[in-house]
Protein backbone atom coordinates (compact mmCIF):
# COMPACT_ATOMS: atom_id res chain seq x y z
CA UNK A 1 0.00 0.00 0.00
CA UNK A 2 2.75 2.38 1.06
CA UNK A 3 4.69 1.59 -2.12
CA UNK A 4 1.71 2.43 -4.31
CA UNK A 5 1.08 5.67 -2.45
CA UNK A 6 4.72 6.73 -2.69
CA UNK A 7 4.77 5.91 -6.42
CA UNK A 8 1.67 8.04 -6.88
CA UNK A 9 3.30 10.84 -4.87
CA UNK A 10 6.44 10.66 -7.02
CA UNK A 11 4.31 10.75 -10.16
CA UNK A 12 2.50 13.80 -8.83
CA UNK A 13 5.86 15.49 -8.23
CA UNK A 14 7.00 14.62 -11.75
CA UNK A 15 3.92 16.16 -13.38
CA UNK A 16 3.51 19.71 -12.05
CA UNK A 17 -0.02 21.11 -11.72
CA UNK A 18 -1.19 23.27 -14.67
CA UNK A 19 -0.43 26.48 -12.75
CA UNK A 20 3.26 25.53 -12.37
CA UNK A 21 3.85 24.44 -15.96
CA UNK A 22 6.04 26.67 -18.11
CA UNK A 23 4.37 28.35 -21.09
CA UNK A 24 6.46 26.06 -23.30
CA UNK A 25 5.05 22.96 -21.57
CA UNK A 26 1.51 24.35 -21.91
CA UNK A 27 1.87 25.04 -25.67
CA UNK A 28 3.60 21.71 -26.31
CA UNK A 29 0.93 19.65 -24.54
CA UNK A 30 -1.86 21.68 -26.24
CA UNK A 31 -0.32 20.77 -29.62
CA UNK A 32 -0.36 17.09 -28.65
CA UNK A 33 -4.06 17.28 -27.85
CA UNK A 34 -5.22 19.55 -30.66
CA UNK A 35 -3.24 18.46 -33.75
CA UNK A 36 -5.17 15.85 -35.73
CA UNK A 37 -4.73 14.48 -39.24
CA UNK A 38 -7.49 15.33 -41.73
CA UNK A 39 -10.15 12.75 -42.58
CA UNK A 40 -9.04 12.66 -46.24
CA UNK A 41 -5.27 12.35 -46.61
CA UNK A 42 -3.06 12.53 -49.69
CA UNK A 43 -1.81 9.17 -50.98
CA UNK A 44 0.33 10.31 -53.97
CA UNK A 45 2.35 13.54 -54.03
CA UNK A 46 4.73 14.62 -56.81
CA UNK A 47 7.57 16.95 -55.82
CA UNK A 48 9.99 18.86 -58.03
CA UNK A 49 12.28 20.28 -59.16
CA UNK A 50 15.39 21.35 -57.24
CA UNK A 51 17.64 18.77 -55.60
CA UNK A 52 21.30 18.75 -54.63
CA UNK A 53 23.80 17.74 -51.96
CA UNK A 54 24.22 20.34 -49.23
CA UNK A 55 27.68 20.76 -47.75
CA UNK A 56 27.25 22.46 -44.38
CA UNK A 57 30.35 24.07 -42.99
CA UNK A 58 31.46 26.89 -40.65
CA UNK A 59 31.45 30.03 -42.84
CA UNK A 60 34.27 31.81 -41.02
CA UNK A 61 36.29 28.56 -40.85
CA UNK A 62 35.98 27.92 -44.58
CA UNK A 63 36.83 31.50 -45.58
CA UNK A 64 39.91 31.36 -43.34
CA UNK A 65 40.89 28.02 -44.95
CA UNK A 66 40.57 29.75 -48.35
CA UNK A 67 43.09 32.34 -47.07
CA UNK A 68 40.59 35.21 -47.29
CA UNK A 69 41.03 38.12 -44.87
CA UNK A 70 38.06 39.67 -43.08
CA UNK A 71 36.98 43.11 -44.32
CA UNK A 72 33.80 45.05 -44.94
CA UNK A 73 30.54 43.64 -46.25
CA UNK A 74 28.88 44.38 -49.58
CA UNK A 75 25.60 43.01 -50.92
CA UNK A 76 26.64 41.23 -54.14
CA UNK A 77 23.76 39.90 -56.26
CA UNK A 78 25.97 37.44 -58.21
CA UNK A 79 29.31 36.12 -56.95
CA UNK A 80 32.27 35.99 -59.35
CA UNK A 81 35.21 35.40 -56.98
CA UNK A 82 36.36 34.50 -53.46
CA UNK A 83 36.43 38.25 -52.67
CA UNK A 84 32.78 38.66 -53.73
CA UNK A 85 31.90 35.66 -51.58
CA UNK A 86 33.65 37.15 -48.55
CA UNK A 87 31.95 40.57 -48.96
CA UNK A 88 28.46 39.09 -49.39
CA UNK A 89 28.97 36.65 -46.48
CA UNK A 90 30.06 39.50 -44.15
CA UNK A 91 27.16 41.71 -45.31
CA UNK A 92 24.61 39.08 -44.24
CA UNK A 93 26.52 37.83 -41.21
CA UNK A 94 26.53 41.29 -39.61
CA UNK A 95 22.75 41.43 -40.11
CA UNK A 96 22.14 37.85 -38.96
CA UNK A 97 20.12 37.32 -42.17
CA UNK A 98 19.90 34.34 -44.52
CA UNK A 99 20.69 34.67 -48.24
CA UNK A 100 21.23 32.53 -51.32
CA UNK A 101 23.46 33.51 -54.27
CA UNK A 102 24.67 32.16 -57.62
CA UNK A 103 28.45 31.73 -58.11
CA UNK A 104 29.25 32.36 -61.77
CA UNK A 105 32.75 30.86 -62.13
CA UNK A 106 32.54 27.07 -62.42
CA UNK A 107 36.24 26.35 -61.82
CA UNK A 108 36.59 28.57 -58.74
CA UNK A 109 33.34 27.13 -57.40
CA UNK A 110 34.60 23.53 -57.79
CA UNK A 111 37.77 24.43 -55.86
CA UNK A 112 35.74 26.03 -53.04
CA UNK A 113 33.34 23.03 -53.00
CA UNK A 114 36.25 20.58 -52.66
CA UNK A 115 37.75 22.64 -49.82
CA UNK A 116 34.32 22.75 -48.12
CA UNK A 117 33.66 19.00 -48.41
CA UNK A 118 37.12 18.26 -46.96
CA UNK A 119 36.92 20.90 -44.22
CA UNK A 120 37.04 19.29 -40.73
CA UNK A 121 33.51 18.90 -39.37
CA UNK A 122 31.80 19.52 -42.74
CA UNK A 123 28.52 17.60 -43.07
CA UNK A 124 26.77 16.35 -46.21
CA UNK A 125 22.98 16.34 -46.36
CA UNK A 126 20.12 15.97 -48.82
CA UNK A 127 19.56 19.49 -50.21
CA UNK A 128 17.27 21.49 -52.46
CA UNK A 129 13.74 22.43 -51.39
CA UNK A 130 12.08 19.71 -53.48
CA UNK A 131 14.31 16.91 -52.17
CA UNK A 132 13.89 18.13 -48.57
CA UNK A 133 10.10 18.31 -48.94
CA UNK A 134 10.11 14.81 -50.48
CA UNK A 135 12.23 13.50 -47.56
CA UNK A 136 9.78 14.98 -45.04
CA UNK A 137 6.74 13.58 -46.87
CA UNK A 138 8.42 10.14 -47.08
CA UNK A 139 8.31 9.90 -43.26
CA UNK A 140 4.58 9.13 -43.68
CA UNK A 141 4.51 5.42 -44.65
CA UNK A 142 1.18 5.59 -46.53
CA UNK A 143 2.33 8.38 -48.81
CA UNK A 144 3.93 7.58 -52.19
CA UNK A 145 6.30 10.40 -53.18
CA UNK A 146 7.68 11.07 -56.66
CA UNK A 147 10.78 13.30 -56.77
CA UNK A 148 12.06 14.91 -59.95
CA UNK A 149 15.25 16.92 -59.96
CA UNK A 150 18.92 16.60 -60.95
CA UNK A 151 19.75 13.55 -58.83
CA UNK A 152 23.36 12.36 -58.85
CA UNK A 153 24.75 9.15 -57.28
CA UNK A 154 25.55 10.68 -53.85
CA UNK A 155 22.12 12.23 -53.49
CA UNK A 156 20.34 9.07 -54.66
CA UNK A 157 22.13 7.06 -51.99
CA UNK A 158 21.04 9.59 -49.32
CA UNK A 159 17.33 9.69 -50.29
CA UNK A 160 14.64 7.77 -48.40
CA UNK A 161 14.01 4.47 -50.20
CA UNK A 162 10.28 5.18 -50.30
CA UNK A 163 10.90 8.03 -52.79
CA UNK A 164 10.27 7.22 -56.46
CA UNK A 165 12.84 8.79 -58.82
CA UNK A 166 12.06 8.61 -62.58
CA UNK A 167 15.03 7.47 -64.74
CA UNK A 168 15.05 10.84 -66.54
CA UNK A 169 16.00 12.56 -63.28
CA UNK A 170 19.19 10.56 -62.73
CA UNK A 171 22.48 12.23 -63.71
CA UNK A 172 26.13 11.20 -63.55
CA UNK A 173 27.33 13.95 -61.20
CA UNK A 174 25.85 15.63 -58.15
CA UNK A 175 25.05 19.32 -57.79
CA UNK A 176 26.64 20.75 -54.63
CA UNK A 177 25.32 23.70 -52.62
CA UNK A 178 27.58 25.23 -50.00
CA UNK A 179 25.98 26.36 -46.76
CA UNK A 180 28.15 28.62 -44.67
CA UNK A 181 26.77 28.69 -41.14
CA UNK A 182 27.55 31.13 -38.36
CA UNK A 183 26.55 31.13 -34.69
CA UNK A 184 24.93 33.91 -32.65
CA UNK A 185 27.68 36.19 -31.32
CA UNK A 186 30.34 34.65 -33.61
CA UNK A 187 33.02 37.14 -34.58
CA UNK A 188 35.29 37.57 -37.62
CA UNK A 189 37.44 40.67 -37.78
CA UNK A 190 35.14 43.53 -36.76
CA UNK A 191 31.96 41.64 -37.76
CA UNK A 192 29.74 40.05 -35.11
CA UNK A 193 26.63 37.98 -35.91
CA UNK A 194 23.54 39.13 -33.97
CA UNK A 195 21.94 35.70 -34.43
CA UNK A 196 22.68 32.29 -35.95
CA UNK A 197 21.96 31.93 -39.67
CA UNK A 198 23.53 30.80 -42.93
CA UNK A 199 24.69 31.99 -46.35
CA UNK A 200 24.08 29.63 -49.28
CA UNK A 201 25.73 29.69 -52.71
CA UNK A 202 26.18 27.36 -55.68
CA UNK A 203 27.17 27.13 -59.31
CA UNK A 204 24.20 25.02 -60.14
CA UNK A 205 23.17 25.10 -63.77
CA UNK A 206 20.89 22.08 -63.98
CA UNK A 207 18.69 23.34 -61.15
CA UNK A 208 18.97 26.81 -62.67
CA UNK A 209 17.78 25.70 -66.08
CA UNK A 210 15.10 23.59 -64.42
CA UNK A 211 15.99 20.90 -66.95
CA UNK A 212 14.11 18.56 -64.64
CA UNK A 213 10.85 20.38 -65.23
CA UNK A 214 10.30 18.59 -68.56
CA UNK A 215 10.91 15.22 -66.86
CA UNK A 216 8.59 16.30 -64.06
CA UNK A 217 5.72 17.28 -66.37
CA UNK A 218 6.15 14.05 -68.39
CA UNK A 219 6.14 11.91 -65.21
CA UNK A 220 2.97 13.48 -63.82
CA UNK A 221 0.69 11.79 -66.31
CA UNK A 222 1.85 8.30 -65.39
CA UNK A 223 2.27 8.95 -61.64
CA UNK A 224 -1.17 10.60 -61.34
CA UNK A 225 -0.61 12.59 -58.10
CA UNK A 226 -3.32 14.21 -55.97
CA UNK A 227 -0.98 17.09 -55.08
CA UNK A 228 2.02 18.68 -56.82
CA UNK A 229 4.67 20.51 -54.80
CA UNK A 230 6.84 22.83 -56.87
CA UNK A 231 10.02 24.58 -55.79
CA UNK A 232 13.30 25.77 -57.20
CA UNK A 233 11.99 28.74 -59.19
CA UNK A 234 14.50 30.97 -57.35
CA UNK A 235 17.30 28.95 -58.95
CA UNK A 236 16.36 30.32 -62.38
CA UNK A 237 16.83 33.91 -61.34
CA UNK A 238 20.27 34.32 -62.92
CA UNK A 239 19.23 32.62 -66.15
CA UNK A 240 17.53 35.12 -68.46
CA UNK A 241 13.84 35.65 -68.92
CA UNK A 242 12.78 33.53 -71.95
CA UNK A 243 14.18 30.37 -70.38
CA UNK A 244 12.10 30.42 -67.26
CA UNK A 245 8.94 31.85 -68.84
CA UNK A 246 8.94 28.86 -71.20
CA UNK A 247 9.43 26.46 -68.30
CA UNK A 248 6.69 27.98 -66.15
CA UNK A 249 4.05 27.48 -68.83
CA UNK A 250 4.62 23.72 -68.68
CA UNK A 251 3.13 23.29 -65.20
CA UNK A 252 -0.11 21.23 -65.32
CA UNK A 253 -3.24 23.02 -64.09
CA UNK A 254 -5.72 20.34 -63.11
CA UNK A 255 -4.25 19.24 -59.73
CA UNK A 256 -3.65 21.46 -56.68
CA UNK A 257 -0.11 22.85 -56.75
CA UNK A 258 1.85 24.17 -53.77
CA UNK A 259 4.71 26.54 -54.64
CA UNK A 260 7.57 26.92 -52.17
CA UNK A 261 9.33 30.27 -52.60
CA UNK A 262 12.94 31.06 -51.61
CA UNK A 263 15.33 34.01 -51.36
CA UNK A 264 15.44 36.23 -54.48
CA UNK A 265 16.89 39.61 -55.44
CA UNK A 266 15.45 40.38 -58.89
CA UNK A 267 12.19 42.39 -58.67
CA UNK A 268 11.28 41.79 -62.33
CA UNK A 269 11.67 38.06 -61.79
CA UNK A 270 9.55 38.15 -58.63
CA UNK A 271 6.93 40.14 -60.51
CA UNK A 272 6.94 37.59 -63.28
CA UNK A 273 6.35 34.83 -60.71
CA UNK A 274 3.49 36.88 -59.23
CA UNK A 275 1.87 37.45 -62.62
CA UNK A 276 2.57 34.10 -64.29
CA UNK A 277 2.84 31.49 -61.55
CA UNK A 278 0.85 32.59 -58.51
CA UNK A 279 -2.51 32.55 -60.27
CA UNK A 280 -1.96 28.92 -61.40
CA UNK A 281 -0.94 27.49 -58.01
CA UNK A 282 -3.36 26.73 -55.16
CA UNK A 283 -0.97 27.32 -52.26
CA UNK A 284 2.35 29.03 -51.51
CA UNK A 285 4.88 28.79 -48.67
CA UNK A 286 7.24 31.65 -47.77
CA UNK A 287 9.16 33.38 -44.98
CA UNK A 288 9.26 37.03 -43.86
CA UNK A 289 12.02 38.10 -46.27
CA UNK A 290 10.24 36.59 -49.26
CA UNK A 291 6.93 38.13 -48.12
CA UNK A 292 8.37 41.66 -47.87
CA UNK A 293 10.26 41.29 -51.16
CA UNK A 294 7.03 40.18 -52.84
CA UNK A 295 5.29 43.30 -51.57
CA UNK A 296 8.19 45.54 -52.63
CA UNK A 297 8.28 43.97 -56.11
CA UNK A 298 4.52 44.46 -56.56
CA UNK A 299 4.31 47.81 -54.71
CA UNK A 300 2.00 46.30 -52.12
CA UNK A 301 1.40 47.20 -48.46
CA UNK A 302 4.43 48.28 -46.38
CA UNK A 303 6.65 48.14 -49.48
CA UNK A 304 8.47 51.25 -48.17
CA UNK A 305 10.04 49.15 -45.39
CA UNK A 306 13.67 48.24 -46.16
CA UNK A 307 13.61 45.21 -43.84
CA UNK A 308 11.73 43.90 -40.82
CA UNK A 309 12.92 45.24 -37.48
CA UNK A 310 13.07 42.34 -35.01
CA UNK A 311 10.01 40.08 -34.93
CA UNK A 312 7.83 40.88 -38.00
CA UNK A 313 4.71 42.79 -36.95
CA UNK A 314 1.65 40.49 -37.22
CA UNK A 315 -0.62 43.30 -38.47
CA UNK A 316 1.75 44.16 -41.33
CA UNK A 317 2.25 40.49 -42.25
CA UNK A 318 -1.54 40.03 -42.26
CA UNK A 319 -1.94 43.09 -44.57
CA UNK A 320 0.55 41.69 -47.12
CA UNK A 321 -0.97 38.16 -47.02
CA UNK A 322 -4.44 39.62 -47.67
CA UNK A 323 -3.08 41.79 -50.50
CA UNK A 324 -1.47 38.75 -52.21
CA UNK A 325 -4.75 36.81 -52.06
CA UNK A 326 -6.72 39.84 -53.30
CA UNK A 327 -4.30 40.61 -56.16
CA UNK A 328 -3.32 37.09 -57.25
CA UNK A 329 -5.75 34.72 -55.56
CA UNK A 330 -9.26 33.41 -55.92
CA UNK A 331 -10.86 35.83 -53.50
CA UNK A 332 -13.98 35.90 -55.73
CA UNK A 333 -15.47 32.59 -56.93
CA UNK A 334 -15.61 34.12 -60.42
CA UNK A 335 -11.84 34.74 -60.44
CA UNK A 336 -9.62 32.89 -62.93
CA UNK A 337 -6.87 32.45 -60.30
CA UNK A 338 -6.37 29.26 -58.25
CA UNK A 339 -4.40 30.64 -55.27
CA UNK A 340 -6.38 30.13 -52.03
CA UNK A 341 -3.77 29.35 -49.36
CA UNK A 342 -0.56 30.96 -48.03
CA UNK A 343 1.62 29.34 -45.35
CA UNK A 344 3.82 32.05 -43.83
CA UNK A 345 6.64 31.22 -41.42
CA UNK A 346 9.03 33.34 -39.39
CA UNK A 347 11.23 32.32 -36.46
CA UNK A 348 8.70 32.98 -33.67
CA UNK A 349 5.26 32.38 -35.24
CA UNK A 350 3.50 30.98 -38.31
CA UNK A 351 0.31 32.09 -40.10
CA UNK A 352 -1.89 30.16 -42.52
CA UNK A 353 -4.18 32.44 -44.53
CA UNK A 354 -6.86 30.70 -46.60
CA UNK A 355 -9.78 31.78 -48.75
CA UNK A 356 -12.91 30.30 -47.15
CA UNK A 357 -14.28 27.11 -48.64
CA UNK A 358 -11.14 25.55 -50.17
CA UNK A 359 -9.04 24.10 -47.36
CA UNK A 360 -9.90 22.07 -44.25
CA UNK A 361 -8.05 21.29 -40.99
CA UNK A 362 -5.95 24.48 -41.16
CA UNK A 363 -5.67 25.03 -37.37
CA UNK A 364 -4.03 21.59 -37.10
CA UNK A 365 -1.93 22.31 -40.19
CA UNK A 366 -0.46 25.55 -38.84
CA UNK A 367 0.27 23.95 -35.42
CA UNK A 368 1.85 20.87 -37.06
CA UNK A 369 4.20 23.16 -39.06
CA UNK A 370 5.22 25.02 -35.89
CA UNK A 371 5.71 21.78 -33.97
CA UNK A 372 8.08 20.39 -36.60
CA UNK A 373 10.05 23.68 -36.60
CA UNK A 374 10.37 23.45 -32.81
CA UNK A 375 11.59 19.84 -32.77
CA UNK A 376 13.71 19.75 -35.96
CA UNK A 377 15.71 22.91 -35.15
CA UNK A 378 16.81 21.17 -31.92
CA UNK A 379 17.63 17.97 -33.85
CA UNK A 380 14.88 16.04 -32.03
CA UNK A 381 11.95 13.85 -33.06
CA UNK A 382 9.60 15.53 -30.55
CA UNK A 383 9.46 18.92 -28.82
CA UNK A 384 11.45 19.12 -25.56
CA UNK A 385 9.92 22.05 -23.59
CA UNK A 386 13.18 22.56 -21.64
CA UNK A 387 15.12 23.24 -24.88
CA UNK A 388 12.76 25.78 -26.45
CA UNK A 389 11.26 29.15 -25.61
CA UNK A 390 8.08 30.99 -26.48
CA UNK A 391 9.09 34.25 -28.15
CA UNK A 392 5.92 34.98 -30.14
CA UNK A 393 4.00 38.19 -29.43
CA UNK A 394 1.09 37.31 -27.12
CA UNK A 395 -0.81 40.52 -28.04
CA UNK A 396 -1.07 41.82 -31.62
CA UNK A 397 -3.40 43.43 -34.16
CA UNK A 398 -5.18 41.92 -37.17
CA UNK A 399 -3.93 44.79 -39.37
CA UNK A 400 -1.44 47.65 -39.20
CA UNK A 401 -4.18 50.18 -40.03
CA UNK A 402 -7.70 50.82 -38.72
CA UNK A 403 -10.21 49.22 -38.64
CA UNK A 404 -8.38 46.45 -36.81
CA UNK A 405 -8.95 43.91 -34.06
CA UNK A 406 -6.74 43.53 -31.01
CA UNK A 407 -5.94 39.82 -30.65
CA UNK A 408 -4.13 37.60 -28.20
CA UNK A 409 -2.43 34.23 -28.29
CA UNK A 410 -3.52 31.93 -25.46
CA UNK A 411 -0.90 29.22 -24.70
CA UNK A 412 -3.60 26.67 -23.68
CA UNK A 413 -5.31 27.12 -27.08
CA UNK A 414 -2.31 28.08 -29.21
CA UNK A 415 -4.12 29.06 -32.41
CA UNK A 416 -5.55 32.55 -32.84
CA UNK A 417 -8.09 32.84 -35.65
CA UNK A 418 -9.39 36.02 -37.28
CA UNK A 419 -11.14 36.91 -40.53
CA UNK A 420 -10.79 39.70 -43.05
CA UNK A 421 -13.51 39.48 -45.70
CA UNK A 422 -13.61 35.86 -46.85
CA UNK A 423 -10.01 35.13 -45.79
CA UNK A 424 -9.38 33.32 -42.49
CA UNK A 425 -6.03 33.70 -40.69
CA UNK A 426 -4.68 31.04 -38.30
CA UNK A 427 -1.68 32.04 -36.16
CA UNK A 428 0.33 29.80 -33.84
CA UNK A 429 3.52 30.34 -31.85
CA UNK A 430 6.75 28.52 -32.60
CA UNK A 431 8.66 27.23 -29.59
CA UNK A 432 12.07 28.53 -30.63
CA UNK A 433 14.99 26.17 -30.07
CA UNK A 434 17.46 27.78 -27.65
CA UNK A 435 20.48 26.11 -29.26
CA UNK A 436 19.54 25.23 -32.82
CA UNK A 437 21.55 22.36 -34.32
CA UNK A 438 20.31 22.66 -37.86
CA UNK A 439 18.35 25.51 -39.45
CA UNK A 440 18.65 24.43 -43.12
CA UNK A 441 15.48 22.95 -44.59
CA UNK A 442 13.24 24.14 -41.77
CA UNK A 443 10.98 26.08 -44.15
CA UNK A 444 10.62 22.98 -46.32
CA UNK A 445 9.75 20.77 -43.35
CA UNK A 446 7.21 23.36 -42.13
CA UNK A 447 5.46 23.55 -45.51
CA UNK A 448 5.53 19.77 -46.03
CA UNK A 449 4.06 19.10 -42.59
CA UNK A 450 1.44 21.82 -43.11
CA UNK A 451 0.40 20.15 -46.38
CA UNK A 452 0.20 16.66 -44.82
CA UNK A 453 -2.25 18.05 -42.25
CA UNK A 454 -4.27 20.01 -44.85
CA UNK A 455 -7.33 18.82 -46.68
CA UNK A 456 -8.17 20.25 -50.10
CA UNK A 457 -11.91 20.74 -50.54
CA UNK A 458 -12.53 19.71 -54.11
CA UNK A 459 -16.04 21.15 -54.24
CA UNK A 460 -16.23 24.88 -55.00
CA UNK A 461 -17.60 27.19 -52.29
CA UNK A 462 -21.10 28.49 -52.88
Amino acid sequence: MWRKASAAALLALATPPESQKSLEQVVSSAWKTLITLPTRQWSRVAVGVNACVDVVVSGVGLLQALAVDPGSGLNREVLHSKEDLKEAFIYYMERGAAAERFFSDSEVFQRIARAAAEYPGAKLYVGGNAALIAQKLATYPDLVVLLCGPIGPKLHEMLDEQIVVPPGSMQETDEYHLILEYKAGEQWGSTQAPQANRFIFSHDLSNGEMSSLETFVESLEEFDPELVVLSGLHMMEGQGRELWEERLKEIPRDIPIHLELASMTDKDYMNSIMQEVMPIVSSIGLNEQELLFLSQAGEGPHAEMVAWQGIPDVGRVSDILLWILEQHGRIEPSSEADLTRIHFHTLTYHILATVDGYWGNQASAVMAGARVASSQACGLQAVDPSKVELKAPLEFYSSHAEPREQLSLIPEQPVTVWRRGNVTFYLTAVLVCRQPLRTVGLGDAISAEGLVYSEFETQQPF
